[in-house]
């Protein structure tokens, strides 16, 4: 629990480090570059071993959510190939909606935005 409080308190840093800064990476990258310093900062002090993480429990931790990712997409994958023909018979459409959909999403939200800045002036 401990190892994955860390993984969390790292994602969470990252977060609030990128909000503060108004940095335009995302938190949790920000939050792996800190996990990175800080075991650089552990092995430089001969806490840890770089080439024993693995056999931690932040190794471990880590190790094991890497293993589980793809499960992930998997529901995903398995929902196109049994819809594969259908995919086949209305792909072009729902190439369509799908542009046109992210398209008026994008409009709408650069528009609320505006709308926000103005209001907060």
């Amino acid at each position: 629990m401990r190892a994955f409080a860390v993984l969390l308190v790292c994602q969470l840093a990252g977060e609030v480090l990128g909000r503060a800064l108004a940095l335009p990476v995302p938190g949790p990258v920000l939050g792996l570059v800190l996990l990175v310093v800080g075991l650089g900062w552990a092995a430089r002090r001969g806490w840890i071993s770089p080439a024993g993480i693995e056999a931690t429990a932040l190794g471990r931790t880590a190790g094991g959510l890497l293993a589980v990712l793809g499960i992930l997409f998997v529901p995903a994958g398995v929902g196109i190939i049994q819809q594969f023909g259908l995919l086949g018979q209305y792909g072009l459409a729902l190439l369509v909606a799908l542009v046109v959909s992210t398209a008026v999403t994008l409009i709408v939200t650069v528009y609320v935005f505006l709308g926000v800045s103005r209001w907060l002036r």
